[in-house]
């Protein structure tokens, strides 16, 4: 809403100049131009901003509306041009939600994501691959096994699909079913799964003897205050060593990581933020760190991503933890969600994150300080080989 600049005189300069760094404090680690857009108006600031030509969107619309034998959902319409005009940028992790990709992206940072077929599904050589089936689902009694490629949903190519899509297409109704053509050792496999309620947990952990196993799926609200729990059900147990298991995590919020390497990191940076050249943000590790003396294994996959990837990032760099597993999938970049108009959001990469020695990770991953495989005949086989190699490491 425009505010009238006689509004503004009314307030002596005094306060005017207190309100500004004020807001400008709050929002710090902001754009200048994102700060300036919210607050300019309020104190009738003419704020420039950006418009598009959308004539040929609207002859496009008279054209189709015109031509097209069937009857056209123009809300559908108006959903579809946001969405191609927001991938027209190029990149994966800049997406437009509708209303119904919203809840699917609130559905997965809760865990709870209604009807799909519980695997984990990350990117392998370009390709939307299966990284694991989760226990007792439907994908796993359906045979579906860790490295198996999904080439189609439906009868549709998966070629190039992100996992976002892969994963929209993959769930629906409980009930109903979804056919998957994958690809196991070059071999085509066709498996037909009945979608069911999944709801994955965000942390689990076990104890073996003196070792604790601290398994984190996402980074959520949730993450830092679980975790923390099961640290101290650790430490009141007798734990002296930790397996910190990333591997298949697809990440989050950045705050979660903040919270789950502040049991290691005591007030210290885990990503810097950037736009180019500049500095934009710094993130620390918060909470108390109650496993620094702990000797910790943290494993990790081509699956482990984003805020997977800062914590192996950062313990790694501080020398808190040894990584064990494969080369991370390698996603440096931070994403803000915005609200839009009629329930829609719009998720958009808004700069670039470094680890706290100013390596961005991008395409490239993080690699293990030991390397080992888990494959496909591994996992049917109900053997963990980096799990016993991160055993093996910490010792009796």
């Amino acid at each position: 809403m425009r505010n009238k600049k006689s509004e503004v005189q009314n307030h002596s300069s005094t306060l005017l100049v207190c309100f500004i760094v004020a807001i400008i404090s709050f929002a710090a680690g902001m754009r200048s131009d994102a700060i300036f857009g919210s607050i300019g108006p309020i104190f009738g600031f003419d704020v420039e901003t950006s418009t598009l030509d959308l004539s040929s969107v609207q002859e496009t619309y008279r054209t189709l509306k015109t031509n097209y034998d069937g009857e056209l959902d123009l809300q559908q319409l108006i959903y579809g041009a946001n969405k191609g005009l927001v991938d027209a940028a190029g990149d994966p992790h800049t997406v437009y939600l509708d209303p119904d990709g919203v809840k699917e992206l609130e559905s997965d940072l809760s865990g709870n994501i209604g009807g799909g077929i519980g695997a984990e599904i990350g990117l392998r050589d370009e390709q939307p691959t299966i990284i694991r089936p989760l226990k007792d689902s439907p994908a796993e009694r359906a045979g579906v096994q860790a490295g198996d490629v999904i080439v189609a949903i439906n009868g549709e190519s998966a070629a190039n699909w992100t996992v976002d899509k892969t994963v929209q297409k993959i769930r629906g109704e409980v009930g109903t079913k979804v056919k998957l053509l994958l690809s196991r050792g070059g071999e085509g496999k066709d498996v037909t799964i009945t979608r069911q309620e999944i709801s994955s947990p965000t942390i689990e952990s076990a104890i073996d003897g003196k070792i604790g196993v601290l398994t984190v799926h996402r980074f959520n609200r949730e993450t830092g205050p679980l975790a923390r729990a099961e640290a101290e059900k650790f430490l009141a147990s007798g734990v002296d060593r930790v397996i910190l298991d990333l591997r298949g995590n697809p990440g989050g919020e950045v705050p979660a990581a903040q919270a789950l390497a502040g049991l290691w990191l005591d007030n210290q940076v885990v990503l810097t933020q950037r736009r180019g050249a500049e500095v934009v943000r710094t993130d620390r590790s918060t909470g108390k760190p109650i496993l620094g003396q702990i000797k910790t294994i943290v494993l990790i996959n081509g699956g482990s991503a984003s805020a997977s990837e800062i914590i192996a990032g950062s313990l790694k760099e501080y020398g808190k933890a040894t990584l064990v597993g494969e080369t991370t999938y390698g996603k440096g970049s931070v994403q803000a969600v915005l609200s839009l108009s009629g329930g829609s959001q719009l998720k958009v990469t808004e700069s670039r994150w470094y680890t706290p020695k100013g390596k961005n990770i991008d395409k490239e991953g993080i690699d293990p300080d030991v390397e080992v495989g888990l494959s496909a005949d591994d996992y049917a086989d109900g053997v963990d080989p980096q799990m016993d190699r991160a055993k093996e490491l910490l010792g009796d």
